[in-house]
């Protein structure tokens, strides 16, 4: 199993490096007000990559962090009650197709 994951990581290797070589013209990038940034294809596309990626990790991380704070409270209000509120006997249900009780 090992080694064929490193086939794989080879392979993909391989492949981005090819892309890299085949791709290493000099692009321009026109900013606003007639700035410009001259720069190897590939490095544009791998910068704007790790923005993306930056932009992406960064919310999923305001998210966990968010459902972490939600979690904590919810720990410490059980934790302050003892035992959390049980609920016993069968929910009940109304609707134009849903009988009136499970």
């Amino acid at each position: 199993m090992r080694a064929l994951i490193w086939l794989i990581r080879l392979f993909l290797f391989l492949v981005l490096f090819g892309f890299a070589l085949k791709n290493d013209e000099v692009v321009v990038l026109n900013f606003f007000f007639g700035g410009q940034w001259q720069a190897p294809l590939v490095l544009v596309i791998l910068l704007f990559v790790v923005i993306g990626v930056l932009i992406g990790l960064s919310a999923t991380f305001a998210t966990v962090y968010r459902q972490r704070r939600e979690i904590s409270q919810l720990r410490g209000k059980v934790g302050a009650s003892g035992m959390p509120e049980v609920r016993s006997g069968a929910p009940v249900v109304s609707g134009p197709d849903l009988p009136e009780s499970y």
